[in-house]
């Protein structure tokens, strides 16, 4: 949620940098675990604050280690919560039945999900699926680098070239774009397995 978002840099900012990445944190552990929290807009923001502190390619670095570490703490917290509980074979069925329906079905679809999110609550669906922890932290790390170290890189390079307020101006439509794209692909891939699974059943 927004106002999530915006309480997390209410609160910390006076942190500094240490505060902006403290909530880059919260922001991507409560997304993987809990609800999600946008923050695709957020890291940027908290980047764009934090631009000027240190060498470009150190900070770059800082927050795209932050966020892998959050998202692999995310998955893992929910992955073993699921592995202790006693889930009841109804809802086993129709995660298997939805699995049937995903582009890829085994771990590559973490990969995937950075384009087109279909896949809630990343850890459970891994626990329940049957997939691997490794190779499902794998797929996370390197889609999670790829996609958020991408929009940081482009960031930074407004940052250098442009005034910082246009540069925050221009990578925050950016990042709308982003996920108004993700959003749309993902309603898409969610209408077209319904479809298969309604047509499936029909049969």
């Amino acid at each position: 949620m927004f106002s999530v978002g915006e309480a997390f840099y209410t609160l910390f900012s006076p942190l500094g940098l240490a505060g902006w990445l403290l909530c880059t944190f919260l922001l991507f552990y409560i997304d993987a675990i809990v609800f999600p929290t946008l923050p695709e807009l957020f890291v940027v923001l908290f980047f764009i604050a934090g631009y000027g502190t240190m060498p470009d390619w150190a900070l770059w670095s800082l927050f795209v280690v932050v966020i892998a570490v959050a998202e692999v703490l995310g998955l893992t917290t929910l992955y073993v919560v699921v592995k202790r509980l006693r889930v009841p074979p109804k809802i086993l069925k129709a995660i298997e039945r939805y699995r049937r329906f995903l582009l890829l079905q085994d771990e590559r679809m973490i990969l995937l999900n950075r384009i087109a999110p279909i896949l809630p609550f990343t850890g459970a669906f891994v626990a329940l699926s049957g997939w691997s922890y490794k190779k499902s932290l794998f797929y996370l790390v390197l889609g999670g680098t790829l996609k958020y170290g991408l929009i940081l890189a482009a960031s930074n390079y407004f940052l250098i070239y442009m005034e910082k307020g246009m540069a925050a101006d221009v990578t925050l439509v950016m990042v709308i774009a982003i996920i108004a794209l993700s959003f749309i692909a993902s309603s898409y891939r969610k209408r077209k397995a319904e479809k298969q699974g309604g047509s499936q059943s029909a049969q």
